[in-house]
């Protein structure tokens, strides 16, 4: 009750600002370092986090724990093959994977021309208009993988057109606008893609800074892909999710021996599969922005504990200069709990201010790191912030050393005898 009396008197508020003018440089050049902590923790927290929701933004229609897997040259000889072969991947591969690595949640096999897995790409034509383009073979279940936005009106391709092998098709925005006028909708309408007629059953949404989109991709049935480019059972890559809790190194290590075993490939051949982990970026990523953060705390906490004992360092220097002073408010009758808790009140007063202060700094220089970034869509960065509740416990733990700290000069103000004050020159 005395501490909060105390906090509402203006005598005593007085008697605190007249501490710190007498004191003003030492004072300023403590706050500096107390704030200084707290502004290296936000801000090098901040960055942390904008980095790791870049990432998200990058791949945020792409599952965390996903992969995908294709085969390449054989770099050992093994079973009678010499090296240099190629292992084609089939269909009847996805049970078999399923069965022995139960940490698969989906794969998907799939087929594609005229992007990285080679081959000419598709001539589509309409009317007068025509152009080539990355083509892809696909099924449904591709879409749990790797989300597939569709302007409204139509959709992917679903398991009816892979049954009866439809010859229906995907497109992609800019394929929409070099073949259809502008506002003709193309929902319905027919192209012929390697001379075969196609009818359009959606558009997709292009996501702009997505490192596996094109604007341009056109998409059809996986059956429908094997029947117009006669190519059977054969697959060019998988793409495959694990469960979340799944390792996902492991998984991908389970999936590349299993592989070697079907197609008859040495255990000890590194070159014969290649494979891109997407779940083993996520978790660097993420460890990475967790290092960072537990690297902020650390250099904050480290610097706020150095600009507290300044803090105290100065309340120390102040009470040294008032010990008459002190003495005479001894001998009228103030009590060590008062004198106590006027010292306490001036450090945890100093504390909150370099804390806010620095709070306050490190949110200018995130908004400005945040004005920078936004428009670098490409760029895996965006919307550094710091949880409010970090900040606070943060503003807590820098009151709680104030008022530790404070409690050195606070006990040598109270172990001054009044008599011994007043003889002092």
């Amino acid at each position: 009750m005395n501490s909060l009396k105390m906090f509402f008197d203006i005598e005593v508020w007085k008697e605190i600002f007249g501490s710190i003018k007498k004191n003003k440089i030492r004072t300023i050049i403590t706050i500096i370092g107390v704030l200084w902590g707290i502004f290296i923790y936000v801000v090098l927290s901040g960055s942390a986090k904008g980095l790791d929701n870049g990432f998200e933004r990058q791949f945020r229609n792409v599952a965390m724990n996903s992969m995908f897997v294709w085969a390449e040259a054989t770099s050992i000889p093994y079973d009678g093959f010499k090296i240099g072969r190629f292992p084609q991947l089939k269909l009847q591969d996805v049970e078999i994977l399923k069965k022995r690595i139960p940490e698969i949640k989906y794969i998907v096999p799939r087929n594609a021309r005229g992007n990285f897995s080679g081959g000419s790409p598709a001539n589509i034509v309409r009317g007068n208009k025509y152009g080539d383009y990355a083509i892809f073979g696909d099924y449904p279940e591709f879409t749990k993988i790797s989300t597939q936005n569709i302007y409204d009106g139509g959709r992917f391709i679903n398991e009816e057109d892979i049954k009866g092998n439809r010859k229906v098709c995907v497109i992609g925005e800019r394929t929409q606008s070099d073949l259809f006028e502008p506002n003709e909708d193309p929902i319905g309408k027919y192209v012929r893609i390697d001379n075969v007629f196609f009818k359009v059953i959606g558009v997709l949404v292009f996501r702009q800074g997505s490192p596996f989109d094109s604007d341009s991709d056109v998409f059809i049935p996986f059956t429908t892909y094997r029947n117009l480019y006669n190519t059977g059972d054969s697959v060019d890559w998988f793409n495959i999710a694990a469960y979340e809790n799944a390792n996902v190194l492991k998984v991908e290590k389970d999936i590349k021996q299993t592989l070697k075993f079907i197609h008859r490939v040495s255990p000890l051949d590194k070159k014969a599969f290649g494979s891109f982990n997407l779940g083993e970026i996520f978790n660097r990523i993420i460890g990475f922005a967790r290092g960072m953060t537990f690297l902020s705390l650390i250099v904050g906490i480290a610097t706020i504990i150095a600009g507290i004992i300044g803090i105290g360092n100065i309340l120390l220097i102040s009470v040294k200069e008032r010990t008459k002073e002190l003495g005479v408010r001894r001998a009228l009758g103030a009590t060590p709990n008062e004198i106590r808790n006027q010292i306490l009140l001036e450090s945890v007063f100093l504390t909150i201010i370099a804390g806010i202060i620095g709070i306050i700094l490190a949110s200018f220089v995130l908004a400005g790191i945040n004005l920078a970034t936004e428009e670098l869509k490409d760029f895996p960065y965006t919307n550094p912030t710091v949880p409010i509740k970090y900040i606070s416990l943060a503003l807590f733990l820098m009151v709680t050393l104030g008022t530790i700290i404070g409690l050195i000069p606070a006990q040598r103000a109270i172990s001054i005898k009044p008599i011994d004050a007043l003889r002092e020159e």
